[in-house]
């Protein structure tokens, strides 16, 4: 698949931006499966800390994470905008919950700006920062968020 590319050789970043509290979050498109509405999930006993449980999508059982429990925030307070946004991690289909899902756009590569160093081990999860109209969005990369260790703790192989 070829990524697309500006007329001055710039490569283009799909990424849909989405709301976790106050914050604006985003991720590449190639990774989202789809966008639900919040429904809610069957709770699992002793399941990691940020797994809020599971649901069924259309026959598969899938686990739903509370993406602000997962990047040390406090918990989603779950309300009719809340959306799960449904991911494809590694061979793995995972539910991501968020406050609400607020943009899908393409912007070019060069927007992307590194997360300055005082940010230390913040930085774990983001591949960097865009500067945007209405504040700055941090950009998650999701297959470093989701470690081959979380697989293994919620009994799935990638």
């Amino acid at each position: 698949m070829s990524v697309p590319q500006t007329t001055t050789g710039d490569e283009l970043l799909e990424i849909i931006a989405f709301r976790l509290h106050s914050q604006e979050f985003c991720v590449r498109t190639t990774s989202i499966r789809e966008i639900r509405g919040w429904a809610p999930v069957t709770p699992l006993p002793h399941a990691p800390y940020d797994v809020i449980g599971v649901m069924n999508l259309r026959g598969t059982v899938i686990p739903i994470v509370d993406l602000a429990v997962k990047l040390g925030m406090p918990n989603t307070e779950v309300n009719e905008r809340s959306a799960i946004v449904v991911t494809d991690i590694k061979g793995m289909t995972v539910g991501l919950l968020v406050d609400r899902v607020s943009d899908i756009m393409t912007i070019p590569s060069s927007r992307l700006q590194p997360v300055p160093m005082a940010a230390g081990s913040s930085s774990a999860f983001s591949d960097g920062i865009i500067a945007h109209d209405s504040g700055m969005i941090c950009f998650l990369n999701l297959e470093r968020m989701f470690a081959l260790d979380d697989a293994d703790d919620w009994g799935m192989v990638a």
